[in-house]
């Protein structure tokens, strides 16, 4: 089993990147995804959001409001951390369980945005970096998810900067052009994994 880490800070492109190593036969691992599953209603993880932050992060209908939570977090460090010390280890033992189920031959690709923040390079075999300078995803955050420029700095500020993520790539994906040239990109990343697997 090889064990990728792929990485890049919001509005990078990570996902589609993500997407089309899914469609190449690779196991995708994404912690976000399993981020929100651990906190939605009726889960230990969101009693215990609740307990920590209170009911105003609820939605009327009990679900968690992640606009709300965001901007309690994303502004005080320490209410981030807070956070992260409930939902991190519960994503860690649903990836665990997601693993154990992977064979033993599987090109398994974690989708870990936090990957350099939490310094956890030294879990993968490999760290694809994928990375677009701030104007371009501060312009994609705009485009793609109407974010204001002011939120999508702020965003921005608050993760690992580029130069912390590329310091801990084995492989990076420049994704500052359009759809066909990451198309292409990660084609060529592909059989580079497919190699490194022993599958070539």
């Amino acid at each position: 089993m090889l064990k990728i880490g792929l990485t890049g800070g919001i509005g990078s492109g990570k996902s589609e990147v993500s997407k089309r190593l899914a469609a190449r036969g690779a196991v995708v691992i994404d912690a976000d995804k399993i981020a929100r599953e651990v906190v939605e209603p009726g889960t230990p993880g969101l009693a215990r959001v609740v307990a920590t932050f209170g009911e105003e992060v609820l939605h009327r209908d009990g679900s968690l409001n992640r606009e709300k939570l965001g901007a309690i977090v994303f502004a005080d460090p320490d209410r981030l951390a807070a956070l992260n010390a409930i939902v991190h280890p519960l994503v860690g033992e649903r990836v665990a369980d997601l693993q154990s189920q992977a064979d033993a031959g599987a090109i398994v690709v974690y989708d870990v945005p936090l990957l350099a923040e939490n310094r956890l390079a030294p879990m993968y075999d490999v760290v694809i970096v994928v990375d677009a300078a701030d104007e371009v995803r501060i312009a994609r955050l705009a485009e793609h998810r109407g974010m204001p420029e002011q939120d999508a700095k702020a965003r921005i500020a608050a993760q690992a900067t580029r130069q912390e993520r590329l310091a801990v790539a084995d492989i990076v994906i420049d994704n500052e052009g359009d759809l066909d040239d990451l198309e292409v990109k990660v084609s060529q990343v592909w059989d580079d994994l497919v190699t490194r697997s022993g599958r070539g």
